[in-house]
């Protein structure tokens, strides 16, 4: 679940423990735990609200100074509104613990190229996932829309296939751009960094 960046830090910090947010349906469950885009959250509650329902509590839990500050950053739109509550988890995203595992046995490797196979099966564009994978071995540190249009893609429908990379532990992202983990370059038996 992505929070704003003005947010990430009251979360890092435990003084933003409630968000706000308009789903058709709950896109979170209680005892989830997701990642923030700088750590990770447990999800204690997710309750279907009016506006009416809402206090000033809430809006202060949520990192806004008043309920209608909390509203319009929400705005109108079709979809129930949902208060969440939730605690930050001190312990490392799933997925950057899976990027640094560079030890692949067989089964390891057999398992990536199945879920590899299964993606490129998948897509209404054909395979797609090797060419991306030398993309991003060829050009790290590229802008996402650079690294798109040079394959003659949509920036959006490119960064969704990068984060289906990203969550198989073999991409990792940059301040600009994205590099192959530890664990894409065993896959690809590619040198160590270091």
């Amino acid at each position: 679940m992505l929070f704003e960046k003005r947010l990430r830090d009251g979360i890092a910090a435990g003084t933003v423990t409630a968000a706000l947010r308009r789903w058709r349906r709950p896109q979170v469950v209680p005892g989830g735990r997701y990642r923030t885009g700088e750590g990770m959250v447990e999800m204690l509650s997710v309750e279907p609200v009016t506006p009416a329902r809402l206090r000033a509590a809430d809006a202060r839990a949520a990192g806004f100074p008043t309920i209608a500050a909390m509203l319009a950053d929400v705005g109108p739109g079709e979809g129930t509104l949902y208060l969440l509550r939730f605690r930050r988890v001190d312990e490392p995203d799933p997925r950057a613990v899976l990027a640094a595992s560079a030890d692949l046995d067989e089964a390891a490797r057999a398992e990536i190229d199945a879920r590899l196979a299964r993606l490129d099966r998948a897509s209404p564009r054909g395979p797609w996932t090797a060419a991306t994978l030398a993309l991003i071995r060829d050009h790290p540190g590229v802008r996402a829309p650079d690294l798109a249009a040079s394959v003659g893609r949509d920036t959006a429908s490119f960064k969704l296939d990068v984060r289906k990379l990203k969550s198989l532990g073999l991409t990792e992202s940059l301040p600009v751009g994205y590099r192959l983990s530890p664990r894409g370059r065993s896959y690809l038996n590619l040198p160590d960094e270091g």
